[in-house]
């Protein structure tokens, strides 16, 4: 029987362009708008994985959201906007960093807007890190699911968390 040598190097790779698909999948419901409705298992089947493997990779909707929030150092407005604050000339890096400062606002904007959207609902998504270090992991939030406005009282998010979320 021949031995055939184990190879490590592929595995990060197929794991890297994993999350990526993830990642993808959750910025396009957060640009549609359909994040906090949507399921891990929707998530999942747009990025052509299984649910298992989103939990795999991240161990919560919360930690999706956080990989979200990484992927904006990745935007060329904001890249850009790292090299003008170091311009000699003042004005110039403040004329330049003003224009790509709200170049970056305005290309993030549909997806900045759920983002803002989980935090005025979810109060552990509005937490630091290490704030949410010391909240037990069974009363965090599960998955952000709206109340219709014919649900009954109590069920889901106030009224008002509700009318916050319509109001970005």
């Amino acid at each position: 029987m021949s031995v055939r040598s184990y190879r490590a190097h592929a595995r990060p790779s197929r794991s890297e362009a994993t999350r990526r698909r993830i990642k993808r999948a959750v910025r396009e419901l957060l640009a549609e708008g359909a994040f906090h409705t949507s399921t891990v298992e929707q998530v999942a089947d747009r990025a052509g994985v299984s649910r298992a493997t989103v939990y795999q990779h991240f161990g919560s909707r919360l930690e999706l959201v956080d990989a979200i929030c990484e992927t904006f150092d990745e935007n060329p407005a904001l890249l850009e906007l790292r090299q003008f604050i170091e311009l000699p000339n003042a004005e110039e890096a403040l004329e330049k960093t003003i224009a790509n400062s709200i170049r970056f606002w305005s290309s993030e904007d549909s997806v900045l807007r759920e983002l803002y959207g989980v935090a005025a609902i979810d109060p552990h998504a509005a937490a630091s890190p290490d704030e949410l270090r010391n909240v037990p992991r069974a009363s965090r939030s599960r998955p952000l699911r709206p109340a219709g406005d014919d649900a009954p009282p109590g069920h889901g998010f106030s009224r008002t968390a509700r009318l916050n979320r319509r109001s970005f």
